[in-house]
């Protein structure tokens, strides 16, 4: 598959067989995601992968009870380091550019994932200091998404999109 197919076939799966996920699609998944630019190169994510049911019961009810969180085989808990943003950029790194860095980390994760037949979710509405005590993450590690991997149980429908000539502008609105 192609990137601009992967681009086009992606989906927000929420539903997974119970087919596991192997370890070499999981470091397949995370050499994407490290793959991503990041503002000088910093690389300030972290990505912690959970395959205890106990644990996925946990951010399940930690992403305000998303149950198919649950279901997936694998969840990688995707962080950003602060700190190692902030030593080069100061607060903008720290408040910024370690969350754009990691979004672009997350979403070459989930365009793998649809690359290799897998399918994903891209959480991000969770309850970040429950996320935090769960994973034991240092206070400067911060939770940014969570992302169930799994076999797809089917395949969800395209989202509609808004038309290009609706979301472009030149030069001034």
């Amino acid at each position: 598959m192609d990137v601009f197919e992967a681009i086009e076939n992606r989906r927000s799966v929420r539903s997974y067989t119970s087919d596991a996920v192997s370890a070499k699609e999981i470091k397949a998944l995370i050499d994407a995601a490290r793959q991503a630019p990041s503002a000088g190169n910093i690389q300030p994510w972290e990505f912690i992968i959970v395959t205890d049911p106990e644990t996925k019961e946990k951010l399940s009810a930690a992403a305000l009870d998303q149950k198919f969180i649950e279901a997936a085989p694998v969840v990688i808990v995707v962080c950003a380091d602060e700190n190692r943003s902030s030593q080069r950029y100061g607060s903008r790194g720290a408040n910024l550019y370690c969350l754009q860095d990691t979004a672009a980390a997350v979403q070459n994760m989930l365009l793998a994932a649809c690359g290799m037949g897998l399918g994903a979710c891209w959480i991000g509405a969770f309850n970040e200091e429950m996320a935090r005590r769960i994973m034991k993450t240092p206070n400067d590690v911060r939770p940014v998404a969570i992302v169930p991997v799994g076999h797809p149980a089917g395949t969800p429908r395209a989202p509609p999109k808004r038309p290009i000539g609706k979301i472009v502008h030149y030069e001034s609105f």
